[in-house]
C-alpha cells in the first residue's frame, strides 16, 4: 500500500475523508451486531415457543459464535494476501439469510442454521471491516478501532430493545423486517468496498512498504499473544453470563418481567458501549498495558460483589462492570497488532474469532451449569474470572504510542 506524504494532504480534507470511512464502517458494524443481537435477545420467546432447555440454548450460541471464531482467522489470513473489496457486502447478504431463516424457523434444528448463517457472515465481516479502520486510522490506531468497535456495541444494545418493544410483542416471524436493515448495510458497504478498491487496490501495482522489523524476540510475542488470548477468554466468558443469560437471572432471582429484564440488558449493553469509546483513545495516550490493566483486573471488585446484591445495585453493579470491562478489546487488538506489523486481518481474524468462540463456548458451558446447579451459582462462578487479569504484568511494556495526523491513504 501506497503512503502518502502528509504535506500533499490538506489536514482538513484528510480528517474529514479518514472520518466518512470510519463512519460508515461504524454504521454498518451496527446494523451488523444489531442483527446479531437478535439472536440472543429473542431467546425468551424462543425458549417458551419451541420449550428449549438452557443446554439447547447455550449450544445456539455455540454453534453461532463457533462459525464464526473457525472462519475468521482463515478469512483473516486470505485477506492479508488476497484483500476482497467487496467480501463486506457479501458477508452481510450471508447475515441477512440467517435473520429471515431466525423469523421462520419451523423446529429447532433450523434455528441451528440460522445461527451458522449469522455467523458465517459475521466471520466474513469482521477482519476486512478492521482493515478498513485502520487504514484510515492516520496511525490513531486505538481511536479508530473503538469508533469501529462502538457501532458494533451499540447495535449489540439495540437486540434487547428491539426485543422488548417490537419483536417479542408480535412474534418470532416479525425478525423478517430486519432483512431491509441488512439490505441497508449492502448497500453502504458496496460504497466502502469501492472505495477501498479504488484508493488501496486500483492501479500499477507498487512495491509496498516492509512491515517495521520486529523488536522483540519470537518467544515473547508468543507469551504475549498467549497471554492476550487469555484476557480476551476471561473477558467475553464472563461477558456471556450476561448476554445469554442475564435477563434469566433477573426474573429468577428478582421476579421481574421479560420487559424489565430486557431494559437492564440494555443498559449494560450500553455501558459496553461507553466503554469501548473510551478504551482506545485512552489506550492512544497513555499505552494500551494500562487499559488493560485497568479493564480486566479493574472489573474484580464489582464481579466479586454482584451475586450478593438487590436488584437496585445489580443494575449499577452491571453497568459499571460493562463500562470498565469493554475498554478491554481495542486495546488487546491494537497491542496484539503492534506485536505482529504487517498482519493487520490474520490478527483481527484471530482475536475476533477467538472472542466469538470464547463467547459461544462460554454461553453453552454456563447454559449446562444453569441447567446442573442454578443460575445464581453461574454469577457466583463468573465472578473469579476477571483476576486473570493479573497475568496482565508479564506482558511487555510496547511504549506509549504517538498519535500521527488522519491521511486519506494508508
Amino acid at each position: 500500500m501506497q503512503s502518502v506524504n502528509p504535506a500533499q494532504v490538506p489536514p482538513a480534507q484528510a480528517e474529514r475523508t479518514g472520518f466518512k470511512i470510519l463512519g460508515a464502517i461504524s454504521f454498518s458494524h451496527f446494523l451488523n451486531d444489531m442483527l446479531q443481537s437478535l439472536i440472543l435477545a429473542v431467546y425468551p420467546l424462543l425458549k417458551s415457543e419451541f420449550s428449549l432447555s438452557f443446554t439447547q440454548i447455550g449450544l445456539i450460541t455455540l454453534l453461532y459464535q463457533l462459525t464464526a471464531s473457525l472462519l475468521q482467522p482463515l478469512v483473516g489470513l486470505y485477506t492479508d494476501r488476497n484483500p476482497k473489496p467487496y467480501s463486506l457486502p457479501m458477508g452481510m447478504a450471508c447475515s441477512m439469510a440467517g435473520i429471515v431463516l431466525l423469523a421462520f424457523a419451523p423446529n429447532y434444528a433450523m434455528l441451528l442454521v440460522a445461527a451458522a448463517l449469522l455467523g458465517t457472515g459475521s466471520s466474513i465481516f469482521h477482519p476486512e471491516s478492521s482493515r478498513v479502520a485502520r487504514l484510515v486510522s492516520g496511525g490513531r490506531h486505538g481511536l479508530a478501532q473503538s469508533i469501529f468497535q462502538v457501532g458494533g456495541n451499540a447495535g449489540s444494545a439495540m437486540g434487547p430493545l428491539l426485543a422488548a418493544w417490537f419483536i417479542i410483542p408480535r412474534g418470532q416471524d416479525s425478525l423478517a423486517w430486519f432483512a431491509l436493515a441488512a439490505l441497508l448495510a449492502m448497500v453502504v458497504l458496496y460504497q466502502v468496498g469501492a472505495w477501498y478498491k479504488r484508493q488501496h487496490l486500483s492501479g500499477p501495482r507498487k512495491a509496498r512498504p516492509a512491515a517495521p522489523a520486529p523488536t522483540l524476540s519470537r518467544g515473547t510475542v508468543t507469551g504475549s499473544m498467549a497471554i492476550l488470548l487469555t484476557l480476551l477468554f476471561s473477558k467475553y466468558f464472563y461477558m456471556a453470563s450476561f448476554t445469554s443469560y442475564y435477563t434469566f437471572y433477573l426474573m429468577h432471582r428478582f421476579d421481574v418481567s421479560v420487559q424489565a429484564a430486557q431494559m437492564h440488558l440494555f443498559a449494560f449493553l450500553i455501558a459496553v458501549a461507553l466503554g469501548t469509546i473510551l478504551g482506545g483513545p485512552i489506550g492512544d495516550r497513555i499505552g494500551r498495558k494500562k487499559v488493560i490493566w485497568g479493564s480486566i483486573l479493574g472489573v474484580a471488585p464489582f464481579a466479586l460483589v454482584l451475586p450478593y446484591v438487590g436488584l437496585a445495585w445489580t443494575g449499577v453493579l452491571s453497568f459499571v462492570i460493562g463500562l470498565i470491562l469493554a475498554s478491554a478489546f481495542s486495546a488487546i487488538l491494537v497491542f496484539a497488532q503492534e506485536l505482529m506489523p504487517g498482519k493487520v486481518g490474520t490478527v483481527s481474524g484471530l482475536f475476533f474469532g477467538f472472542a466469538f468462540g470464547m463467547g459461544g463456548l462460554g454461553a453453552a458451558v454456563l447454559g449446562k451449569v444453569a441447567d446442573v446447579t442454578s443460575i445464581e451459582y453461574v454469577y457466583h462462578l463468573c465472578s473469579f474470572l476477571p483476576l486473570l487479569g493479573l497475568l496482565t504484568a508479564f506482558l511487555p511494556d510496547l511504549g506509549r504510542p504517538r498519535a500521527k495526523p488522519v491521511l486519506a491513504k494508508a
